[in-house]
């Protein structure tokens, strides 16, 4: 006997995705746009940027996503003499669902950024990194790596209808109780060492600020972000001193003092094992990179 099969009705398909970046632009930074025939999705992670969308200009601050329909105009520029990062990924897809996409603006909570960031990384698996135009596929990347990578990223536009309707219906996401204490523990780390960039901090004083055992702590904190509380904390120094260079305000001394460096022979190869290169070579880079790019 034949068994009857039930086919799956799927929201939101990707077909093909054209371009993914990873930006890391200069204080006075702008692009004059362009329009094309596909979506595309831009996120910022560091800074903030002024967008025009046709007619209509958002402000984008940090956290936030807007999506750009096909055919629509499009450009953006740094504000406020701040250097933002940004993720911009265009792609393709027909699906109905898309049209909820329109003239939106999300700002994205942890669940969404997380996501975001898997989508980054298993573009990393999938194509050479840095990202180019065309995107060039890696010769030996990992099994599934452009399965994940189209998966990751419908489903992080579906959660975004699916917040998009909760809004509308004035409800909220819920997490299970102890999955949210943990997540605003970890959130609450990452604000306390933001604060402090400057001080070398240890891992007894922030088990003693925050009266939670130091085995619990680095637990907890591997488990949501991936990372040892030291290398997120270097993680997070590297990425101020790179938005310090490219805004062009104090020297190389004076970014490793204000980071609580020993020595600017310390800070410098810090964010060379961090970046690749050292903090001259990333300063010459983002200078090559200020002339204005655009998708061909």
């Amino acid at each position: 006997m034949e068994l009857e099969r039930v086919y799956l009705n799927l929201t939101i398909e990707i077909r093909s995705i054209i371009t993914m970046y990873y930006f890391e632009f200069g204080k006075d930074y702008v692009f004059s746009g362009e329009s094309h025939d596909f979506w595309e999705m831009v996120y910022v992670d560091k800074g903030e940027v002024e967008v025009l969308a046709d007619t209509t200009r958002h402000i984008l601050k940090q956290g936030s996503l807007i999506f750009h329909k096909p055919n629509e105009f499009h450009s953006f520029t740094a504000t406020h003499g701040r250097a933002p990062n940004v993720i911009v990924i265009t792609f393709d897809c027909y699906s109905k669902a898309m049209g909820q996409f329109e003239n939106r603006v999300f700002q994205l909570q942890d669940e969404e950024r997380n996501l975001l960031a898997q989508i980054i990384e298993e573009g990393a698996n999938t194509f050479i990194f840095p990202f180019k135009y065309p995107l060039i596929r890696k010769e030996n990347s990992l099994i599934g790596s452009e399965q994940l990578l189209k998966n990751y990223l419908e489903m992080f536009l579906i959660i975004l209808l699916r917040k998009k309707t909760h809004q509308e219906n004035d409800q909220t996401l819920s997490f299970l109780p102890k999955e949210k204490d943990e997540l605003q523990l970890v959130t609450a780390i990452i604000r306390f060492l933001e604060e402090r960039l400057e001080f070398q901090i240890s891992l007894t004083e922030i088990s003693h600020h925050f009266h939670v055992a130091k085995t619990k702590l680095k637990d907890l904190f591997a488990k949501h972000t991936g990372k040892s509380i030291k290398e997120y904390f270097m993680l997070m120094k590297i990425e101020k001193a790179k938005v310090s260079i490219r805004e062009d305000v104090h020297n190389f001394t004076e970014i490793s003092r204000r980071l609580g460096f020993s020595s600017v022979h310390y800070f410098s190869k810090a964010f060379k094992r961090v970046c690749g290169m050292s903090p001259s070579e990333y300063a010459k880079s983002v200078k090559a990179r200020s002339r204005i790019e655009t998708v061909e």
